[in-house]
């Protein structure tokens, strides 16, 4: 039988999806700041600029790196989080992240120490994974944990608002980076925004060392214990839903296709558009998607999870051969226009209700754990979708169809995905992933 969720003191819900918007932001600063140089900057400096299409395919291949790190990381925080709590989890994720991110930036380059310098750049990038991974689970479960049953869209889509902001945050600092002269911009200037990584991690340690554990989390443990391998539960009792959420991750592949593909096919000979307006298409699309989200994740409060979900993952497949196309016209403004319908707006329906969406799949006893297993195989599969764009692509990296294409594919199984899972909305928190009645006693749970 489960137990009414205790309701959470007046006020911790905003507390819980503040310290979840700005912990996001700040850690996917130092992400996406990543995928800009890895872009723009990185096949110059860590690779053979005697060939630059391989130099491009190897540093867009570093960027995946970091969602193959991110299932492994997944398993760890997963199992520790739903151990020890969701707040020790979101402090753990954010250290790492800002530390990793600053030692990026004190790298020597490949003219500095050979092929040394790739190496320790795959290294750091890695820690960026175990960190990313941990990170929208633990904040996902934080608020979903803390929020009032009926508003549950609304405050976990903070943690995706946040995701956007960092994603903003990034574009406007390597804006002026971008602009810097060439032999400034592949000395030093590229590093300043990862050197900044040491006011996140700062600030970002501030605001999560005040917050509250969750009601629902110290219910569980102070009633039927914690459980003693989260996995092992996560897999009998919700291996159906692990799967959608594997399948509705795919959908991140649109993401990462507009935010590192897109700008080194529009930056590239054959298009010719400036680093500087793509990154403001990209800062633009991102300032829409912050009002976005959350009015699409209040939306799924009254009509339901799967519809709007829909409307972003179908929108999305179309909208990515607009965009796609737009940037082969080198028409910018037409370019800047989809780009902010493409991202800013359709694929926001997806990306502000999946936290809520994947959460209410699962019991606060494996909540996290089923979360960041889930999402992060799915996601590593869209980090590298990147690199596989750039293959399709062809030799000169414009076959901008196939990719359009490729993502449009990656947008399939998402939908399935949602077609198949039941609606959560209204389903009340504290009987949300509860098992068939002959499953609900476990003997592997124990007290804290």
């Amino acid at each position: 039988m489960s137990v009414p969720a205790p309701a959470a003191p007046p006020g911790q819900p905003k507390k819980a999806a503040t310290a979840a918007w700005i912990g996001s932001a700040l850690e996917y600063y130092d992400f996406f700041i990543y995928g800009s140089a890895a872009a723009l900057i990185f096949p110059e400096i860590f690779f053979d600029e005697s060939d630059p299409a391989t130099a491009t395919l190897l540093s867009l291949a570093t960027f995946g790196v970091a969602y193959a790190a991110r299932p492994v990381g997944a398993l760890f925080l997963g199992h520790f989080g739903d151990r020890v709590g969701r707040k020790k989890i979101m402090v753990f994720t954010l250290m790492l992240m800002g530390i990793s991110t600053f030692l990026i930036g004190c790298l020597p380059t490949r003219a500095q120490v050979g092929t040394l310098a790739p190496v320790l750049l795959v290294l750091c990038r890695v820690l960026q994974g175990i960190s990313a991974a941990g990170e929208q689970a633990s904040a996902n479960s934080m608020t979903l944990e803390h929020a009032p049953p009926n508003r549950r869209g609304f405050f976990t889509s903070f943690t995706l608002s946040g995701t956007q902001g960092g994603q903003l945050l990034a574009t406007l600092v390597f804006i002026p980076v971008a602009a810097l002269p060439e032999e400034h911009l592949m000395s030093w200037g590229w590093r300043v925004p990862f050197w900044l990584s040491v006011a996140v991690a700062v600030v970002g340690y501030v605001i999560r060392r005040k917050l509250d554990e969750t009601p629902a989390f110290e219910q569980q443990t102070a009633t039927e214990g914690v459980v003693k391998l989260p996995l092992a539960v996560l897999l009998r009792e919700h291996w159906a839903d692990v799967l959608r959420v594997i399948a509705g991750a795919l959908v991140a592949s649109v993401s990462t296709i507009f935010t590192v593909w897109a700008l080194s096919y529009a930056t590239s000979d054959s298009v010719g558009m400036s680093r500087s307006s793509m990154l403001w298409v990209g800062a633009l699309a991102n300032v829409v998607a912050l009002a976005a989200i959350p009015l699409w994740a209040t939306l799924s409060d009254r009509i339901g999870r799967r519809p709007v979900y829909l409307v972003g993952a179908v929108g999305s497949a179309i909208t990515m051969f607009l965009y796609l196309w737009a940037i082969s016209t080198g028409s910018y403004p037409l370019t800047l226009l989809l780009g902010i319908v493409a991202f800013g707006v359709v694929y926001s329906a997806a990306n502000g209700v999946w936290p809520s969406f994947y959460g209410e799949m699962f019991s606060t006893r494996v909540r996290l754990s089923g979360m960041a297993i889930g999402t992060q195989i799915g996601f590593a599969v869209a980090g590298f979708a990147v690199t596989f764009a750039a293959q399709i692509a062809g030799p000169d990296g414009d076959d901008w169809s196939s990719v359009a294409l490729f993502t449009a594919a990656l947008c399939i199984p998402p939908v399935i995905a949602a077609l198949s899972a039941r609606e959560t909305h209204k389903v009340p928190t504290e009987h949300l992933g509860v098992p068939a009645p002959r499953e609900a006693a476990q003997p592997e749970t124990v007290t804290a």
